[in-house]
């Protein structure tokens, strides 16, 4: 219970209970339309392409979290041209941006002054406890917006999730959606940053998800699903991080994993009970 008599007292925790569940609600919309339209590698593409930022906005000691979001924006935008164009194969534009970002944020960061390797940690494995009241705003935003984005476009998002030739035959604007979902998603995956991390973020958006898509077909239902379980594997890790002195994006991806082998395993029990009846 000493996270929740904390909670009261100290006003990181309120900002960090804030932000799991904002980023759950936002990584499970995300998280839905990715795994759908198979772009998970292109997550993690963008996800580590945006260390680049991370390190040319500390070289320059402009905001970090603003200098990972131009590049992640950029990166997207770049690999869904490259992919529409054909010039270059998406796998293959996917490879050379998540190795260019992360190569350039070494760089930077290494040639800013006082540099330690200290400093890359709390972005690569996420420092949950820094999140702060801006970035909980921001969250709230970008929540505001998927919600009331998914209430009004869900069924072109679903068409152009599953199948881009039928959606433009019904006169869906493929592209702006395209476009619009990639713009999104990297700036959900930027503003999670602060939870999980750069290395543990692709599992935050991926595997609320696959737990859902166990439970129900329906795009919909599993948007609704994925949300949920997100922000209660991120509040329950972060309480168990807390109680136990461990780190939150790895306590929050051990919960997520054990909720997928419980459902995984009921699924199958109750497969069994239907073969034997």
């Amino acid at each position: 219970m000493s996270f929740f008599n904390d909670l009261i007292q100290y006003g990181y925790l309120a900002n960090a209970l804030a932000a799991c569940i904002l980023s759950g609600v936002t990584c499970g919309i995300i998280g839905t339309y990715v795994v759908c339209r198979r772009m998970v590698f292109l997550t993690g593409g963008v996800t580590h392409a945006s260390f680049g930022g991370l390190g040319i906005a500390f070289y320059l000691g402009a905001n970090p979290i603003l200098g990972a979001m131009v590049f992640a924006v950029m990166s997207t935008l770049g690999i869904e041209w490259a992919g529409e164009k054909g010039n270059i194969r998406e796998d293959s534009a996917i490879g050379i941006i998540w190795s260019l970002g992360m190569a350039i944020g070494a760089l930077f960061m290494s040639m800013r002054s006082g540099y330690t390797s200290g400093d890359l940690s709390s972005y690569l494995f996420g420092s949950i406890i820094t999140v702060t009241g801006d970035d909980v705003v921001a969250l709230a935003v970008l929540a505001a917006v998927l919600v009331f984005g998914a209430i009004l476009w869900l069924q072109p998002i679903i068409y152009v999730a599953f199948d881009k030739d039928f959606a433009r035959s019904k006169g869906i604007p493929t592209r702006f959606v395209t476009y619009l979902m990639a713009i999104l998603t990297a700036v959900t995956i930027v503003l999670s940053i602060r939870i999980m991390g750069i290395v543990l973020l692709i599992s935050l958006i991926t595997l609320p998800v696959v737990i859902a898509n166990a439970l129900s077909k329906s795009y919909r239902v599993i948007t609704l699903l994925a949300s949920v379980i997100a922000a209660a594997g991120n509040v329950t890790g972060l309480i168990f991080s807390y109680n136990f002195d461990v780190p939150p994006g790895a306590a929050i991806i051990f919960t997520l994993t054990l909720m997928l082998i419980i459902v995984k395993l009921l699924t199958l029990h109750r497969k069994k009970l239907a073969a034997t009846a």
